[in-house]
């Protein structure tokens, strides 16, 4: 009888810490207003951010969720390390749209 009692109490918690487990980029989904935006399709794009983005580079991806006219002014920067993130940005989309799309 313990060990059922334990593995309830487990299930309980891992449950109840599963939103805090997502990634930035799920979480920025999930609070998304996009009709699109289901439960699911936000966990598929959260797996493929954590393949293939930095954490650092799930927080910015994460912050383009609320500002579009950020992601513009990223997109078209000259500078180096803004163009080497629109780079991998563009490669999760890509890799986000066949996996989840």
């Amino acid at each position: 009888m313990r060990a059922k009692q334990v593995a309830i109490c487990l299930v309980s918690v891992l449950i109840s810490a599963a939103p805090g487990l997502a990634n930035p980029v799920e979480r920025a989904c999930n609070g998304s207003d996009r009709a699109a935006a289901t439960r699911s399709l936000c966990s598929c794009i959260g797996s493929v951010a954590d393949q293939t983005l930095s954490r650092g580079d799930q927080r910015q991806a994460a912050r383009l969720f609320d500002d579009p006219d950020a992601a513009e002014a990223l997109r078209m920067s000259d500078n180096s390390s803004d163009e080497a993130f629109w780079d991998r940005y563009t490669d999760f989309g890509q890799h986000a749209a066949s996996n989840c799309g």
